[in-house]
């Protein structure tokens, strides 16, 4: 491992809210505007995740992102795009089920944090044989951003956890009213997208997410 990566890793590892963006989903607000609540709630890592940005779109955002993230001292994970995430020195970069293999992304990312969306033990467990630095567990409550997708509930992780020795985080449909049902799972690095981007105050809503959360500081 690469002490690049390693230091990558040793940040990641840390308890805290796992921001991701969807412009969509943002009341009209800009993924930089997000940035920024993230930045000012006390975040320390973000997913830049834009499904209906051109790739030279795409581009041009992560490169702000990432000054803005560096100068904050911020993680900065990539959704999908491995050519843009090592185009900008992004920390990591998060592929789908159905994105490049695993093999492949360590192959052209040695530096990289490379996660996987898992939604089951058996995916989770094929991610962590693949050489994934870390998986997502979910959607553990029903989410408009995974419609076709089953909830697992809580239950999943403590289900799919023991069985991991990479870290892991756990999306889907988790708000202010149910986080805590996660972190009595064993949940300690918890994503969102609609508790903050939808928030009235989406700078106290990242500072209230993350006080549930123990370790988080």
């Amino acid at each position: 491992m690469t002490s690049k990566k390693a230091e990558r890793l040793a940040r990641f590892a840390a308890p805290d809210l796992y921001v991701v963006t969807c412009a969509p989903l943002s009341r009209g607000r800009s993924n930089d505007e997000v940035l920024e609540a993230v930045i000012a709630g006390g975040g320390r890592l973000i997913q830049l995740r834009d499904k209906e940005a051109s790739p030279r779109a795409f581009y041009a955002m992560a490169q702000r992102f990432r000054e803005r993230t560096r100068a904050a001292g911020v993680l900065l994970i990539i959704n999908d795009h491995l050519d843009i995430a090592l185009a900008v020195d992004a920390d990591g970069v998060h592929l789908g089920q159905d994105d490049l293999p695993l093999e492949a992304a360590r192959r052209l990312a040695p530096d990289l944090i490379i996660g996987r969306s898992t939604h089951s033990l058996e995916q989770a467990l094929d991610a962590q044989a693949g050489g994934a630095d870390y998986v997502n567990i979910g959607p553990i409550f029903a989410t408009a951003t995974k419609e076709h997708s089953a909830a697992l509930g809580p239950e999943a992780i403590r289900t799919i956890a023991p069985h991991l020795h990479i870290p892991f985080t756990v999306m889907g449909g988790i708000k202010l009213d149910n986080i805590d049902e996660v972190v009595a799972a064993g949940a300690r690095r918890v994503a969102v997208i609609t508790a903050v981007t939808q928030a009235d105050d989406m700078v106290a809503a990242v500072r209230a997410l993350r006080a549930r959360i123990p370790g988080a500081t």
